[in-house]
């Protein structure tokens, strides 16, 4: 454990959160950071994590306790006056505008001006100046939909510096990047901390925050379980202090022993708004007992496709379909009816209705099945003994199914999503990024879940940004790279994050021989 030290930069003392639902998000949690440092926050999701960021970042208020920077009290109010107190955070999602070069977003809100007009000269000068200083180089004249994620993450690194940011909170900041983009973006952090910035490094993935902190803060319930120094602490160590339990950090699976093809897709195409292509002739199978790995650095036709197989989007060309039946343009009810399963890449736009209580979410595809009507009544009877039975067995964390979704954790959301897909008996589940910012305890569940349903003989087209996760899982596994399959490993048993990392950026193809086996065709 810590000693107390008076050379913190950020303390947060006492904080506590209480939502006016009666919903404790903190309590009495102290939090500080040395300034230099980099500091890890973890737990689960749910534990309090990104309400304490918040209050930190002035998105929120605390119900009690007192914000310290630099030693004095600080009341942070707004974003505004975080950012002049030297605060600067880097969501998981991407705050730019896709239409606008580097330098405009670098310098939005705050753009210098010729007159009445912007400066856009000077804008590319503030830009390449300090992507030099940082070493953060970036194209600051590519428009943002052009450029790659690891990129993208730069420019809102970049953002926050610019602004005088000399504390950066990073929310999952690996989370969408490949093996060589990480330990580039971690070269470039140590070169920050080297200049005396302080970095509040929050993630789920062990490995990285043992590679890159020096100092952990672990919440569980919304309490702190204590400050660790890095180095002293195992990987086991942090997800029992997390979760509570020992947490089985590798994927345990049989063999898989695949049959018929249950999903086929043949020479899709797909040009985005920007006449992009995001989908070239793109062919693959996936059969009954095998779970097919997708990895692919984002934006290069992943999530095209998923929404073109449940008919989130057209294309232009090609076929689906799942056992030998179309599904391109089909109503979606249809397509569920087929027996296919979506869990979506954003839970709250696809995967929930936030405002709607947990038992609404999860039985909304089944509530017409005879089982839960009574002529023209619901039988709310069975309707509260199905999603009772739905929240225990998937451990949702909440005080009754009747609570808002909405209000859950992230996790927790994804638990009730997840409940919702995996419980409809599906002969197809298409997991887009299943495990996406949810802590290990309900990540361990999750991918368990998967493979028990592949290995009872569901069909499983797995979609993950996370490499250690979709190499882990798949039985078989292909790479997309500029709307086309760049790879296919019938075996993932001889490759590594490495070898993928190639492939993802484009460094390597395999021949159309090669890649022609995942279609079984030859």
């Amino acid at each position: 454990m810590e000693n107390t030290n008076t050379n913190y930069v950020i303390q947060m003392k006492g904080i506590t959160k209480v939502y006016p639902n009666g919903i404790a998000a903190n309590q009495n949690v102290d939090f500080a950071v040395k300034e230099g440092e980099i500091h890890a926050l973890m737990g689960e999701n749910g534990a309090g994590k990104s309400t304490l960021m918040k209050m930190l970042f002035g998105l929120e208020q605390p119900t009690e306790g007192e914000i310290l920077v630099r030693g004095e009290k600080v009341h942070l109010s707004s974003p505004t006056v975080a950012i002049a107190h030297g605060i600067g955070m880097v969501h998981q999602h991407f705050m730019l505008v896709p239409s606008l070069t580097v330098a405009e977003n670098i310098v939005l809100g705050m753009a210098p001006t010729k007159g009445i007009f912007v400066d856009y000269k000077k804008a590319v000068e503030i830009t390449e100046t300090y992507a030099q200083k940082y070493n953060l180089h970036v194209d600051a004249n590519a428009k943002v939909m052009d450029i790659p994620v690891g990129m993208k993450q730069k420019v809102e690194i970049l953002k926050a510096l610019v602004r005088g940011a000399k504390i950066l909170i990073l929310d999952e900041p690996t989370a969408v990047l490949t093996t060589q983009e990480t330990t580039e973006l971690f070269r470039e952090l140590v070169h920050l901390k080297e200049q005396g910035y302080t970095i509040i490094f929050i993630s789920h993935k062990l490995k990285e925050i043992k590679e890159i902190t020096d100092r952990m803060t672990i919440l569980r319930g919304g309490r702190s379980m204590g400050v660790y120094n890095t180095a002293d602490t195992s990987e086991q160590d942090i997800s029992r202090l997390m979760v509570g339990r020992d947490v089985i950090l590798n994927v345990q699976k049989d063999q898989a022993q695949p049959t018929d093809i249950v999903l086929k897709v043949k020479d899709l195409e797909y040009t985005n708004e920007w006449n992009r292509k995001m989908l070239d002739k793109v062919s693959f199978a996936v059969r009954k007992g095998e779970i097919l790995g997708i990895a692919g650095v984002e934006g290069n036709g992943q999530s095209e496709l998923v929404q073109m197989l449940f008919n989130l989007n057209q294309p232009e060309g090609g076929t689906a379909e799942v056992n030998g039946k179309n599904i391109l343009g089909v109503d979606q009810n249809k397509i569920r009816a087929m027996g296919v399963s979506l869990i979506p890449e954003d839970r709250m736009t696809y995967g929930i209705a936030a405002t709607g209580t947990i038992e609404e979410n999860v039985i909304s595809d089944r509530s017409e099945k005879k089982q839960f009507n009574n002529g023209p009544l619901f039988n709310m009877k069975a309707l509260h003994a199905e999603s009772d039975r739905l929240v225990k067995e998937y451990q949702v964390l909440c005080k009754s199914a009747q609570q808002q979704v909405g209000m859950l954790s992230g996790g927790n959301i994804q638990k009730v999503v997840v409940a919702r897909e995996f419980s409809s008996d599906p002969v197809l589940i298409i997991a887009d990024q299943p495990t996406r910012g949810i802590d290990v305890g309900a990540t361990e569940f999750i991918r368990k879940k998967l493979v028990e349903l592949s290995r009872a003989g569901a069909a499983v087209l797995l979609v993950s940004a996370d490499l250690n996760e979709v190499i882990e899982l798949s039985d078989s596994l292909v790479v997309f790279y500029g709307g086309k399959i760049s790879a296919y490993f019938e075996d993932t048993s001889a490759i590594n994050d490495e070898i993928m990392g190639e492939y993802m950026l484009g460094l390597k193809h395999q021949s159309e021989e090669e890649i022609r086996r995942v279609c079984h065709e030859g």
